[in-house]
């Protein structure tokens, strides 16, 4: 038989007219949070057309696909989520349609954000994050399919999910998956690769994230009396400048993930109205923290500074809390998750890391590795879970949640190959080499 690292290579040539066309597919339907269904049918559709052994939606309106092996092995989750950003201001576009699809020549950003090259892209919203990636996952289904029908062994199983509402950051999706679906219906996983952004690069890890709601609370007067109360924003500002003081001294720092930071994004006041002293100040804060920081430790910074400040000042009352907000699944379930994402990274020495790299070069990809800045639902994979993980896809961290949203269709080619290559890898590992200290 052919050597299968060439026919692994020839395979991905092979079908990028199917992987670009489902691209284009799923990014002609929106999908933002919440709303979802018409992608999910999308996935579910062309999972069916390829021949995946088995295909479902849960409850929750994640999507499961799976392709059994020849011989038995370990179980490879391949993750994407299904949900998107607003696409903001068309004006912004500059002549692409968010939900256009357009196929064009444009200058990227390379592997190593060191130059630009001139090459075939697909524009539209979720190119980037992670309709690009997660057709290639689909389309790797598809390729190992085929190996499989020209009889090559293929050990252990191949999981596609897609999960809903990951945008939100709560991670809802990707909990009731792991947390009810699979156990539900009997399916286990040994680690997970993610589709999001990493440039054909192995992603190791990301920063923690908690979000903070903080409310100083105040007493109305008439605004033309402010001395008959106690103005809430004013008694924030002071608050605000202690917090910034704080984390400027007190950061925890990574050597692979940076810094630790806090982030002032929402603040608003009530009641609101014109000649009344506000007697609420409410302030939300996008924290994120690196290993050996905590979420319960973010709260416990700010409730310390909260004290602080009451006891120089009486008039001051605050409270913090994580941020904990509703929401419903295009089913129709309604769950209230704290906004928490735990920080995780994996060692390149780690044998799941190890193979995986092994996988990109045993068909002449070069390996190099990067860490998010942005959080993904990873965290529940290692963070919670304690499973390994990493992140490779086609898709560029700079072109996510923007109005130059694009994927390089010669990285999705790369990403078919790289997908089955890794797969293949890993399922030659053993149980213990799937422990995540």
């Amino acid at each position: 038989m052919e050597n299968i690292n060439d026919v692994i290579n020839k395979l991905a040539e092979e079908f990028k007219p199917g992987v670009v066309d489902f691209c284009q597919r799923l990014i002609r339907v929106p999908a933002l949070s919440g709303d979802e269904k018409g992608v999910a049918d999308l996935y579910l559709a062309e999972m069916e057309k390829l021949g995946f052994d088995r295909y479902f939606r849960d409850k929750w309106g994640n999507v499961i696909g799976i392709i059994e092996g020849t011989e038995p092995g370990p179980a490879i989750m391949y993750n994407a989520h299904m949900d998107h950003v607003d696409t903001g201001d068309y004006s912004e576009w500059g002549g692409y349609d968010p939900y256009g699809a357009e196929i064009d020549v444009n200058e990227m950003e390379n592997q190593d954000r060191d130059g630009y090259e001139s090459v075939e892209v697909i524009h539209g919203r979720a190119a980037a994050d992670v309709k690009g990636g997660g057709a290639c996952q689909i389309y790797s289904g598809k390729m190992l399919l085929e190996l499989r029908k020209m009889g090559y062994p293929i050990k252990g199983r191949y999981i596609f999910t897609g999960v809903v509402l990951e945008e939100p950051a709560e991670q809802l999706g990707m909990i009731k998956l792991i947390e009810d679906t699979l156990p539900e219906e009997g399916i286990t996983y040994d680690g997970v690769v993610s589709c999001e952004a990493t440039a054909l690069k192995l992603y190791l890890g990301h920063r923690g994230r908690v979000e903070l709601k903080v409310t100083v609370s105040g007493v109305t007067s008439h605004g033309s009396a402010p001395w008959l109360g106690i103005n809430a924003v004013n008694k924030a500002t002071q608050f605000i400048d202690r917090v910034e003081a704080f984390m400027a001294a007190n950061h925890g720092s990574d050597e692979n993930l940076g810094n630790s930071s806090i982030a002032l994004t929402i603040i608003n006041c009530t009641p609101g109205s014109m000649c009344i002293v506000p007697d609420r100040c409410q302030i939300t804060y996008d924290r994120r923290f690196v290993p050996g920081e905590t979420f319960e430790g973010c709260v416990a910074e700010i409730q310390k500074i909260i004290d602080d400040i009451a006891a120089e000042d009486p008039d001051f009352r605050a409270a913090v809390e994580i941020a904990t907000v509703p929401r419903t699944t295009y089913t129709g379930l309604t769950v209230a998750v704290p906004n928490v994402k735990e920080a995780w990274k994996i060692s390149p020495d780690h044998p799941f890391t190890k193979v995986a790299a092994a996988g990109l070069a045993a068909i002449g990809q070069p390996v190099k590795y990067g860490y998010w800045d942005f959080g993904t639902d990873l965290s529940v994979i290692c963070g919670r879970e304690k499973k390994p993980a990493v992140g490779y896809s086609p898709m560029q961290e700079f072109y996510c949640h923007r109005p130059v949203d694009k994927v390089r269709i010669d990285y999705m080619i790369k990403a078919l190959a790289g997908n089955v290559s890794i797969f293949r890898e890993l399922t030659e590992l053993k149980q213990n080499d799937f422990v995540l200290e």
